[in-house]
């Protein structure tokens, strides 16, 4: 028998899944077809980076990286090169899970903001040394902005809607064993 927390892994393992699906639906739908649109900030890594920091848990490696690397494929960047550095990302932040549950919200904004910043950087190095053609600095420039302030947002709708919240310091499940 399969009890609550795995039940509730589970669950939100579907979740992150179909946002993902969400996510990548209504980017490839054509809204307005030939007029320029503000480039889409990095969602699925937005909400990636929001849950591992809340629930390590709810969002394994395996799945965070099939989800990026759809995204490389239906968007025809270089395939995986996106998805390395997001995942180099995630785990960074994974790893600084218990230590930012005790920080303020502005604090881990900060520190989310600079990882989103040196996956870009990163980006666009690896893109030039590689002589691919990429976006344009200001359109990337505006992805990075527009990514950083979504990420307030991210965290508001993921514990309000989705229950992904920070677990307390020394917090255990009913079996005792920690969360």
């Amino acid at each position: 028998m399969i009890d609550s927390a795995v039940r509730a892994r589970l669950a939100h393992w579907a979740l992150f899944l179909v946002l993902v699906f969400i996510v990548y639906f209504l980017r490839l739908i054509p809204a307005n077809p030939g007029t320029r649109q503000l480039p889409d900030p990095y969602w699925v890594v937005i909400f990636g980076y929001a849950w591992v920091i809340r629930r390590p848990d709810y969002v394994p490696t395996p799945l965070f990286a099939a989800a990026v690397f759809l995204g490389d494929v239906l968007f025809l960047r270089p395939l995986g090169l996106w998805s390395a550095i997001s995942i180099g990302g995630l785990e960074f932040l994974r790893a600084r899970a218990q230590f930012s549950r005790e920080l303020p919200f502005l604090f881990e904004w900060a520190m989310v903001a600079g990882v989103i910043v040196l996956m870009a950087v990163a980006n666009r190095v690896l893109l030039g040394v590689f002589i691919v053609n990429q976006p344009d600095l200001a359109s990337t420039g505006i992805q990075l902005l527009l990514s950083i302030l979504a990420y307030p947002l991210v965290v508001g709708i993921s514990a309000t809607l989705f229950g992904v919240r920070k677990v307390a310091p020394g917090a255990t499940d009913k079996m005792g064993h920690r969360i």
